[in-house]
């Protein structure tokens, strides 16, 4: 392991949930305006995950107003506050990008029933 690799293993959080393309995700971001600071929830649809250490990202896309969002998120950053996993997709695909072409009821996704 190099000197690069073990400074970045200090930065790791611990407490990250297991979630994967298609889950559903409630990500709280730290935001800065000014001098205060405040706890903003982004919540959508996890389309892609990369995992590369501390250099990991997932992006998540929501609709707002009729538009698709997406936001990039690093999963190591001190502005992700938590990650809370609200419902488990049942997708056969690692990168969810097809849904950015999808509209309203065609883009659902179903839902993981545990038996």
């Amino acid at each position: 392991m190099n000197v690069v690799d073990r400074l970045g293993m200090e930065h790791i959080k611990k407490n990250i949930p297991v979630f994967k393309a298609g889950d559903t995700l409630r990500v709280h971001v730290k935001i800065t305006e000014g001098d205060k600071q405040r706890i903003q929830i982004y919540q959508g649809v996890c389309i892609s995950r990369m995992n590369r250490g501390v250099g990991s990202t997932f992006t998540v896309r929501k609709i707002s107003d009729g538009f698709g969002v997406e936001r990039v998120f690093s999963l190591h950053s001190p502005a992700v506050d938590k990650i809370e996993v609200v419902s488990i997709g049942r997708v056969r695909r690692a990168k969810l990008y097809y849904l950015r072409n999808l509209r309203g009821k065609a883009a659902r996704i179903r839902e993981k029933r545990y038996s």
